[in-house]
């Protein structure tokens, strides 16, 4: 068994970095004590940089937890469902403005913070304007439905904002809700028994897992491809969802697709190697495959994603429904998972 407090960051960039496997989630950003690997801003970042100082390759003081918590140096799951109690769909019976499919996810949440159930969640907020992407930290019902919307078809360091959550603002029942390379990195953070990311697993309460193809980079999305060859200008775009290919919803109530195949030299370069469409380790799979127009399909997969949603329909800010179409999840998934043997 490799003793991770002896690896260090030049092991991750060796292994994974310079490979170009880095799956972005940010966890490397998240747990280094240094804070000492940072994503550049302003360009299109495969990987993170180091920005010098490293604890144990400086001055030899055991560290590793940037290795330990990276979900590329294990063996790639090959699941397409994985396990679960229940597949159902949900929708929110509030109103939630611009929700993605059945702004379940947001009812789910929301009621969770209000309840007390959960004191914070780390997720992806953006600017409506530009819509560029960032991680954030989300503590009221009403910033959270105000940044209702699926923003994760374009790539982030979402779990660098675990650290502010975490170390900086002491939240001790966080719901982290993520693509699958982002729950992979926390099932490895709460299965760890390394002492640098005790203080993250113990903080985590809830992982939402999103149903994801790829994301995508916002620079070569935004800037090179919508706007360059469509004409498209963000402040007009009204969303943005990929179910099978890359569905854009204007503000003016036009609406057209383009192919994935059109889109493969914006994908994360990273996201070519990845197997897991549902986020196998999560308490609660969601996406909109599966069910029915206006409805999102959840993946109950443990008894903390149980009483999460049960509670949520108690109280009367959930509905649901078993009509989900299971084959077309598993289709998606399979293909994805053929996909990256390829690559």
């Amino acid at each position: 068994m490799i003793n991770m407090t002896n690896m260090c960051y030049k092991d991750l960039k060796r292994e994974v970095w310079d490979k170009d496997l880095c799956a972005g989630c940010g966890a490397c950003v998240a747990v280094c004590p240094a804070d000492s690997i940072i994503y550049p801003e302003g360009r299109i970042a495969i990987s993170p940089e180091h920005t010098g100082y490293c604890k144990w390759g400086s001055d030899e003081v055991p560290c590793g937890a940037c290795y330990a918590v990276c979900p590329r140096i294990s063996p790639p799951p090959t699941g397409t469902l994985g396990n679960y109690i229940e597949v159902v769909a949900a929708k929110a019976v509030s109103e939630v403005p611009g929700r993605q499919s059945g702004g379940a996810v947001t009812a789910i949440l929301g009621h969770a913070l209000s309840t007390g159930m959960i004191d914070a969640v780390v997720t992806i907020g953006g600017d409506r304007w530009t819509q560029r992407p960032a991680s954030i930290v989300i503590t009221s019902t009403e910033e959270l439905v105000h940044q209702a919307g699926s923003r994760y078809s374009w790539w982030v360091p979402l779990l660098a904002a675990l650290k502010t959550a975490v170390i900086e603002k002491k939240y001790k029942k966080i719901a982290v809700v993520g693509v699958p390379c982002v729950v992979q990195a926390i099932n490895r953070m709460k299965s760890s028994e390394h002492d640098l990311l005790k203080p993250y697993s113990r903080s985590i309460r809830l992982i939402v897992g999103l149903f994801c193809t790829e994301s995508f980079d916002y620079t070569a999305l935004i800037e090179g491809k919508l706007r360059k060859e469509y004409g498209i200008e963000t402040w007009d775009i009204e969303r943005i969802d990929i179910r099978g290919k890359l569905d854009i919803r204007m503000r003016d109530g036009t609406a057209f697709s383009i192919p994935l195949k059109e889109l493969e030299a914006v994908v994360r370069t990273g996201c070519h190697h990845c197997t897991d469409f549902t986020a196998l380790f999560s308490d609660i799979s969601a996406g909109s495959v599966g069910s029915p127009d206006g409805w999102t399909t959840l993946i109950i997969r443990n008894t903390t994603g149980k009483a999460f949603i049960e509670s949520a329909v108690l109280s009367r800010e959930l509905l649901i429904t078993r009509e989900v179409e299971i084959g077309a999840i598993e289709q998606l998934a399979s293909r994805k998972i053929k996909s990256a043997a390829v690559n």
